[in-house]
């Protein structure tokens, strides 16, 4: 990173958090249109960090303006709960102003939710609201033809005709337990599925996903504020209870005729997938069995919703999902992403066969576009390593190598066209902050977005951050484990405390060449004097199935041994201090830093635990059982897992940190820790935060979370 020889300003949380952001300009929501002449992207305004606008870019020149300011047409309405969690779900909570958007097909507008209205957006500037309701109106999207706009509504699904200005209700009954075409709770925050109504490609029909809770648990949850407490009831399927029963509909917008998809006898399984061919004819439905160990990908008839199976994947462990693991083209033959080899790969199926297009040690981690007319594939992928994320291309009849398309040294978010001919490559590194460019097909960049490099005025230029290095070591099992370390400037001779920030949960992956928030406030710790230090144990993903393996229905097993296996090879370098070495971990890696003082009483010298998982039952059904299973069933798994009963095996100095009002981990994780600490007489420190969910978000409340953790480190560990 170039900085200025004279820059020596000291990082400190308040200006991590402060506008503008350090950072530079982050945009995010990289979206191409469907025929590549233009991108959108959210861009966060310099004034405040965490509001953004709508931006568009001509992909011919490079040309940026903005198309929707959000301040200009926000009615500024408060959000409703739903959409609240909406967004808590989809992790931008924080977030103000424009928070999503989709292009029409066509490539002529671009639908803008904001403030629980509807809004479309066309390339000349010029904004058409299309709803004025109290309600939210939510799952909106521009129907595939571009003749409608949908959109969810008090729980049934409406259609508003573009051409006539008419607003229809396609669905009834909506309401209490029954809604239509919403992804359920599990879909969204477990299953990378965040809608419930697909399109056909000439706007005859549309697919309707229908889900009652009405068997759902209904728990009443405490969201404490610093102004009160709010009961709100919810309907939460946690593991080993049931899940919403889950049906799919294809309806006629003209006639409002209903056909029931056949999804089988068994209702007890997760509506993963849908997708329509071409030409409309055929819905691909992927069904996944409750414990997620078999994926059919089912073909349904639109006129009769009748179903066959074209084949299963299954495993004997769990079966990760691609956000987009199937394509379908124009021949009517299939590209399909499976770990079947032991690792995810790409296939494609014609004529009932498969043929492999990728193959390796490594993993596809998600199918990008499909060039039919050039014959190949785009996709990212972990090729030349695990801890960058590159585009590729490849041959659609697998032969030759792979083709990387972008640079070393970065993890790579790309958007590409419908034909695979348009990129637009959002990158970052370990020290380059967010930077965008344009590219054709081959990769060639034609023009940056946002260059974004560290000088000059740049806010970050003022700043000298410290170093930061990779390396590996060996877990228990031969396997390879990826580190990183971040140092501050290290004098011969001496030694120094360490910060290990620890994740560690199921596709958790943190130790990759790519920036962050989170990234600076490393930065800050290691400007401190410590040495901040994180290792990728087994079961966080894209390694192969083998990798992921040893944590199935032993959580808080394999992890934590590759944990202590990092913390002995840190104890043993010369510049360490073995006697001062700190824990911490958010969300699972809460749920880590427990798991670890308790495995090994005195080896780290105090843990901060935030938001924590403590009693696995507590936990949603679909990402708890595709690790642990029925807790009906593997009471001993469950018992084993969690983090409550060794509790009383913590001697070592612990905070642990909650928000109040936390809706994925909730409070009574910590609740339940609080009490068995106490009943046990064990001393332990606490912070809570009255009215904030899971990411605790907001300037003021994480400079106070990242300031309460640094005080009690410095205290507990740097003060022995």
């Amino acid at each position: 990173m170039a900085v200025p020889a004279l820059a020596q300003q000291p990082l400190t949380l308040d200006r991590i958090f402060a506008s503008p952001d350090l950072s530079g300009p982050s945009p995010v929501e990289l979206k191409l249109s469907p025929d590549g002449r233009y991108a959108a992207q959210l861009k966060n305004r310099a004034d405040d960090i965490d509001r953004y606008d709508l931006w568009l870019i001509d992909t011919a020149t490079g040309a940026q303006r903005m198309l929707v300011d959000s301040k200009a047409i926000g009615s500024g309405a408060a959000l409703s709960e739903e959409e609240k969690m909406r967004r808590e779900r989809a992790r931008v909570g924080g977030r103000t102003g424009i928070v999503s958007y989709g292009w029409a097909p066509d490539g002529q507008s671009l639908l803008v939710p904001l403030d629980g209205d509807l809004y479309l957006a066309t390339l000349d500037g010029k904004t058409r609201r299309l709803t004025a309701t109290p309600q939210t109106e939510v799952d909106a999207q521009v129907s595939e033809g571009g003749r409608y706009v949908s959109f969810v509504r008090d729980q049934n699904l409406f259609a508003y005709d573009l051409r006539t200005g008419r607003e229809q209700q396609l669905t009834q009954g909506g309401g209490g337990a029954l809604s239509w075409g919403t992804a359920e709770f599990v879909a969204q925050e477990e299953l990378d599925r965040s809608v419930g109504s697909w399109w056909s490609p000439d706007d005859a029909r549309v697919a309707v996903q229908r889900s009652d809770e009405s068997k759902v648990l209904e728990v009443t949850r405490a969201a404490i504020g610093a102004e009160g407490t709010t009961l709100v009831q919810q309907r939460y399927p946690r593991a080993g209870t049931p899940n919403a029963t889950v049906d799919l509909y294809i309806l006629d917008p003209a006639s409002a005729k209903q056909v029931k998809v056949d999804l089988g006898a068994d209702p007890d399984f997760y509506l993963a997938r849908v997708d329509w061919a071409a030409d409309g004819r055929t819905l691909y439905v992927q069904r996944l069995s409750r414990d997620q160990q078999r994926l059919d990908l089912l073909a349904a008839d639109p006129v009769t919703g009748r179903t066959r199976i074209l084949f299963s994947e299954t495993s004997k462990t769990w079966i990760d999902l691609l956000e987009n693991n199937l394509r379908v083209l124009k021949d009517g033959s299939l590209i399909w992403a499976s770990a079947r080899s032991g690792h995810t790969h790409l296939y494609r199926w014609q004529g009932g066969r498969f043929a492999q297009i990728t193959r390796g040690d490594w993993d596809v981690t998600e199918i990008e576009a499909v060039d039919e007319a050039g014959g190949r594939i785009l996709f990212t992928a972990t090729k030349d390593t695990p801890i960058e994320r590159h585009l590729y291309a490849a041959s659609l009849d697998g032969k030759g190598e792979p083709v990387r398309l972008t640079e070393a040294g970065f993890v790579n978010v790309p958007s590409v066209d419908r034909g695979g001919r348009h990129l637009l490559i959002k990158r970052s590194s370990e020290a380059q902050p967010p930077q965008v460019y344009l590219a054709d097909g081959a990769g060639k960049r034609t023009a940056w977005v946002s260059e974004n490099r560290v000088e000059g005025s740049h806010p970050l230029a003022a700043f000298r951050l410290p170093e930061t290095r990779y390396g590996t070591l060996k877990a228990a099992d031969g396997q390879t484990l990826h580190w990183r370390m971040t140092s501050p400037v290290r004098e011969p001779g001496r030694k120094y405390p360490v910060f290990v920030y620890a994740y560690g949960g199921p596709h958790g992956q943190d130790v990759l060449r790519q920036w962050g928030r989170r990234t600076l406030v490393l930065d800050y710790m290691a400007s401190k004097g410590w040495i901040v230090f994180t290792i990728d144990n087994r079961g966080t993903g894209y390694r192969g199935t083998a990798f992921d393996a040893p944590i199935f229905r032993a959580a808080g097993g394999a992890e934590v041994a590759d944990q202590l296996a990092g913390l002995k090879w840190l104890k043993a370098q010369p510049y360490v201090d073995a006697d001062k070495v700190a824990v911490m971990g958010w969300s699972y890696g809460g749920y880590m830093t427990l798991k670890l003082l308790e495995a090994a009483p005195g080896a780290y010298a105090a843990g901060a635990s935030v938001a924590p998982v403590t009693r696995w039952e507590l936990y949603d059904t679909a990402y708890t059982e595709r690790y642990l299973g029925d807790p009906t069933k593997l009471p001993k798994v469950y018992a084993k897992a969690n983090a409550l009963d060794d509790a009383v095996k913590i001697t070592d100095p612990l905070m642990v940190i909650h928000g109040m009002a936390d809706d994925n981990v909730v409070f009574e994780h910590s609740t339940a820790l609080f009490a068995k600490l106490q009943a046990e007489r064990r001393p332990f420190e606490a912070m809570v935060y009255p009215g904030k969910t899971h990411s605790i978000s907001g300037a003021a409340a994480q400079v106070h979370v990242w300031g309460t953790i640094e005080r009690f480190l410095d205290r507990t560990v740097k003060g022995k």
